[in-house]
C-alpha cells in the first residue's frame, strides 16, 4: 500500500503562484509514476501532470503546459503552479501508478490522496 497526503492548497489571486506537495509513505514509490489530477464539481477528474519517479521524465496536460512544473524530492512529489487563473480552481489530487508508464487517465492510477483545495480569485 502507498499512502499519499497532499498539502499546500489555498486561496491565491489570479497571476499568483502556489506549490503543492504530496508526501508518499508505505511501499516505496521509486519505480512508480506519480501524477497530479484536479477535479471541479460535476466534472471528471482532469489530468494535470505526471513524472516518472526514478527517471524524471514528465508529461503535462494542456492546461498545465508552460505554467506548471512537476518534480519530486525525497518521498515527496511537488507541483509548482505559476500564472494561476480562476479556471485552475479545483481540488488537486496526487496519485501513484505502479506501472511505471507515464499515463494521463485517472483510472490507470492505483493510489490516491485525499485532495487539497486550490482557489484562484479574479
Amino acid at each position: 500500500q502507498v499512502q499519499l497526503v497532499e498539502s499546500g492548497g489555498g486561496l491565491v489571486q489570479a497571476g499568483g503562484s502556489l506549490r503543492l506537495s504530496c508526501a508518499a509513505s508505505g511501499r516505496t514509490v521509486s519505480n512508480y509514476v506519480m501524477g497530479w489530477f484536479r477535479q471541479t464539481p460535476g466534472k471528471e477528474r482532469e489530468f494535470v501532470a505526471a513524472i516518472s519517479w526514478s527517471g524524471g521524465n514528465s508529461l503535462y496536460g494542456d492546461s498545465a503546459k508552460g505554467r506548471f512544473t512537476v518534480f519530486n524530492g525525497v518521498n515527496t512529489l511537488y507541483l509548482q503552479m505559476n500564472s494561476l487563473k480562476p479556471e485552475d480552481t479545483a481540488v488537486y489530487y496526487c496519485a501513484a501508478d505502479s506501472s511505471a508508464v507515464l499515463r494521463n487517465h485517472a483510472w490507470e492510477y492505483d493510489y490516491w490522496g485525499q485532495g487539497t483545495q486550490v482557489t484562484v480569485s479574479s
